[in-house]
């Protein structure tokens, strides 16, 4: 009687053990649909770009080197297109080295080429050996992974310490994992590593790195979590940045680490349920301690997003974000968007921190467009000792609509107590149907970036569409 009795109470710890796991299984699955279903609401329906993969997109020759045609003397590159020439390439990233390497990466949706096994979507790098003038065709990034249920919001960076090893982070496995993945021989191999899996969603990985340091921010629903690495990116650990968060949605925007090891992201807060009527505070948090502990600081607080329902996106996806860097000599630079009117345009503003992050300046409105113009996807890159430069997308050819944007740049050799006049990178591009002479109709990603070289030329690659969800590219242009 006595055995019969053990057996029993196994088989009682067993079944509770089991139940235990179905309810944790059903929560983490639940979560997982929940944060599928608020990102269609915040970022937008995507039925072609987020459905099947298309046979004729991976039947289409993954062969695509691209020659840069050149600038005038002073000026930008007419902007040229990269990734594969088949649409769909999506939220592109791009770091430059101190040897004329110029790497890029993003997410190609619908099909790659050459890649029946691929998933949709998976991330794709393109590498320049000659600061951008010529660049050698594309390729999957991590041919492994690719088959595991998609990769995403693609991230790439170069160690400002030995100037030439090339990071590389995104997610995968239905966004329950973040990839870091490290090149030491100029993108020729890689190698990869799981920062992070949570079983369930996430979602902005932002990357930032100097030597031994490696860290990607990123969001889980309400919460910001850092993973941090003091080994190369062999191992990680993680840490939530926001321990006491109670917002409704965040979403992390830029990072920099600087030369005494102290580190920063930027990242976005929406009040309350995080829906369309909140307000949207920005953060930075920073670490002295290698991101065991963090402090933050809102910088600026912007009134709920411009409906851009019109164009297939959501509530968020022209929403306030702000993004970050610093110089050689660890003066932080802030960029972002924000808006004073509830669904009302944003502008474009910047401030700076010569203290470590202890006070920032005044913002400062950096653009010259008209009141009432759409201003979004800030992206900012520094060097030296005060040389800034800084780009977004506004739509003042759309006199106050949002059916007409440009790419803008401006530079600065004073920390941004000056700049330079505004220039218009985008160009007209024939045989698309969302380019015209006077802008592209719509963004395409949830940012864009920008890089400046050991030579002092700025890099930029960012994406134009039709609307949120298809047929859209990505498009290149350098200049000083």
């Amino acid at each position: 009687m006595q055995a019969l009795s053990q057996a029993s109470r196994s088989k009682k710890v067993l079944y509770a053990v089991l139940a235990v796991a179905v309810i944790l299984f059903g929560i983490n699955a639940y979560g997982g649909y929940r944060q599928e279903q608020f990102e269609k609401m915040l970022k937008g329906k995507a039925p072609i770009r987020k459905g099947a993969v298309s046979l004729a997109a991976i039947n289409a020759s993954p062969i695509r080197p691209v020659t840069v045609l050149a600038a005038p003397p002073s000026g930008f590159t007419p902007q040229t297109r990269l990734g594969f020439a088949v649409d769909n390439e999506w939220e592109p990233a791009i770091a430059a080295d101190r040897f004329g390497h110029v790497y890029m990466l993003y997410a190609q949706y619908t099909g790659v080429p050459g890649c029946p096994t691929c998933s949709n979507p998976t991330q794709v790098v393109q590498i320049s050996n000659d600061h951008g003038t010529t660049w050698g065709s594309p390729f999957v990034i991590y041919p492994a992974g690719a088959a595991t249920g998609g990769q995403w919001d693609s991230q790439i960076s170069v160690d400002p310490v030995d100037g030439s090893t090339v990071y590389a982070s995104f997610m995968q496995n239905n966004k329950s994992d973040i990839i870091v993945s490290k090149s030491t021989d100029f993108g020729a191999t890689w190698t990869h590593v799981t920062a992070d899996n949570t079983n369930s969603g996430t979602d902005k990985p932002i990357l930032a790195v100097r030597g031994q340091d490696v860290y990607v921010v990123y969001n889980h629903a309400q919460t910001v979590w850092s993973a941090n690495s003091h080994d190369g990116g062999q191992t990680f650990t993680e840490v939530k940045v926001n321990q006491n968060g109670k917002l409704g949605w965040s979403l992390a925007g830029g990072g920099t680490v600087t030369s005494n090891g102290d580190v920063f992201f930027a990242w976005a807060g929406y009040e309350g349920s995080g829906g369309a009527k909140a307000n949207v505070n920005l953060y930075v948090s920073k670490s002295t301690d290698d991101g065991v502990t963090w402090t933050t600081k809102m910088i600026d607080t912007s009134k709920s997003p411009p409906d851009c329902s019109a164009f297939l996106c959501g509530w968020a996806f022209l929403g306030a974000q702000m993004v970050m860097t610093s110089d050689s000599s660890d003066n932080i630079y802030l960029l972002w968007n924000a808006g004073s009117v509830a669904k009302g345009p944003e502008r474009i503003y910047f401030a700076k921190s010569t203290n470590g992050g202890n006070t920032y300046s005044a913002k400062v409105d950096v653009s010259t467009a008209p009141a009432g113009t759409h201003h979004n996807f800030p992206a900012i890159a520094a060097t030296g000792n005060g040389d800034v430069r800084i780009s977004w997308m506004d739509a003042r050819a759309a006199n106050g609509g949002m059916d007409k944007w440009n790419v803008y740049y401006r530079s600065s050799a004073n920390g941004g107590s000056t700049w330079s006049n505004e220039v218009d990178v985008s160009t007209f591009v024939s045989g698309f149907s969302y380019i015209s002479a006077d802008g592209f109709r719509f963004p395409f990603g949830d940012y864009y970036e920008m890089d400046v070289d050991e030579l002092g030329t700025a890099h930029l690659i960012f994406g134009e569409a039709l609307n949120y969800d298809s047929p859209g590219s990505i498009w290149y242009a350098k200049g000083q």
